[in-house]
């Protein structure tokens, strides 16, 4: 039986392999590194300064006895494939970053996977643990929560000349822009009842470009009204508006909190110790602490299953 405190594999050296190894260093974790290229392993060498194995984790896996846990960073793509390679090979405790996969099926494939190899899964959304994240549920703990409203707008502009595969940006909803809504409801509470409507559609994104909606939550046992909108074709960025029993909670951008008081027109900053944020990718340090730790507020792929119902609701084809 492997020991629980055996080094870690780190699967990927592109931008995220290399934000968690930075991560990984800083809290003394012992993990090995694993990426596709050669010319991302020198990369990842070079930057870092950590050796990183090419050939990818198949290969890897042939010469190599399975790791108890892994993290996975791969390309969007590679996400579920990686993933269900690791499980079968008997690892049996993974944090995959967000979604999980790459569309629904691919989701579904994991969670099918992990629950017949009796291994834990758990899907990397680290804006829930930014440290404007933690303190807004602190505040919503002791005042409770009224409503909500939240915008998962891209920026259509940028995305479109991004390097991503058709099929990566074709599925950007649950590649990128569940990210927000993942955030609303881990704060708000998951919707009991939802109306949805979209409508448009980009090249590269033919499913839609405009969204709104709205429902009811629960948090807490008690229901909590919440709306949402997002523009693709137009101005706009990522934000959430929280409204407990005293004030208004404002994410914009997110890794940002700022107040309005209740009987107060002014807005102002919240007070974050973000020191974490500001050294590493924002809530990567935080999430990897959970992950090695006691799994608090980690996704895992059961509930991703689960929200897949109303991400389809809202998205139309993910």
């Amino acid at each position: 039986m492997r020991s629980e405190k055996e080094t870690i594999l780190l699967v990927g050296t592109g931008y995220m392999g290399k934000e968690y190894a930075k991560v990984l260093k800083a809290q003394g974790v012992s993990f090995v590194v694993v990426g596709r290229s050669q010319e991302s392993a020198n990369s990842f060498k070079n930057e870092l300064g950590i050796d990183a194995t090419a050939g990818g984790v198949e290969t890897w896996l042939k010469a190599n006895l399975a790791p108890y846990r892994s993290i996975i960073a791969v390309t969007e793509d590679q996400l579920g494939i990686v993933t269900r390679d690791l499980i079968n090979s008997g690892c049996k405790s993974i944090l995959v970053e967000k979604p999980g996969g790459l569309d629904t099926q691919d989701i579904k494939k994991v969670a099918e996977s992990a629950k017949k190899k009796r291994s834990e899964v758990y899907v990397g959304y680290n804006r829930r643990f930014y440290a404007s994240t933690q303190k807004a549920l602190e505040i919503i703990k002791e005042e409770g929560i009224k409503s909500f409203i939240f915008d998962f707008t891209e920026r259509s502009y940028i995305v479109e000349k991004l390097p991503q595969s058709e099929k990566i940006k074709n599925n950007w909803f649950m590649q990128n822009s569940t990210h927000v809504v993942d955030m609303a409801f881990f704060l708000g509470g998951k919707p009991s009842m939802l109306s949805s409507y979209r409508k448009g559609g980009l090249k590269w994104h033919p499913s839609g470009s405009i969204y709104s909606g709205a429902g009811i939550s629960n948090k807490y046992n008690r229901k909590v009204l919440f709306s949402y909108h997002a523009n693709w074709e137009s101005a706009g960025r990522w934000s959430l508006e929280i409204v407990t029993g005293g004030q208004k909670l404002i994410f914009r951008p997110l890794e940002k909190l700022q107040t309005q008081k209740f009987g107060s027109m002014a807005v102002e900053d919240v007070v974050l110790d973000d020191k974490l944020d500001v050294a590493f990718k924002p809530g990567i340090y935080r999430q990897v602490q959970s992950f090695l730790g006691n799994k608090e507020n980690l996704l895992t792929i059961e509930e991703q299953i689960e929200n897949l119902s109303y991400y389809k609701k809202i998205a139309g084809k993910i």
